[in-house]
């Protein structure tokens, strides 16, 4: 399965309403992981089983309480029994159907 998640504290108290301390704590938990993921300025995603995912989406949840006094929680999921390796593949398939798309308009 991939997870797309997002998590990050609210009333910090910053008056910069910054949140990247904390979810520098939350990455750091997915990294530490060692399973398969990418992140991006709003999301990150993870590969893994059920219980691997969820279990890291949690700790990085529960790594957001110090920073504020509530956690705000965006979870996705594709779940697709038998497959692994996708978090990449997925995209490279997107990749080689936007060239076909290319190679056809220009055609």
């Amino acid at each position: 399965m991939i997870v797309a998640f997002s998590v990050a504290p609210s009333g910090t108290g910053r008056a910069d309403g910054s949140v990247s301390d904390a979810v520098a704590a939350a990455v750091k938990i997915v990294r530490d992981s060692g399973l398969p993921h990418r992140t991006s300025s709003m999301f990150t995603e993870l590969e893994g089983t059920w219980d691997e995912c969820f279990d890291v989406v949690k700790r990085a949840t529960e790594a957001m309480l110090p920073f504020g006094s509530r956690v705000s929680l965006v979870l996705k999921a594709d779940i697709r029994p038998g497959y692994e390796g996708q978090i990449d593949s997925k995209l490279e398939r997107l990749e080689a159907a936007i060239e076909k798309q290319d190679d056809q308009a220009n055609s």
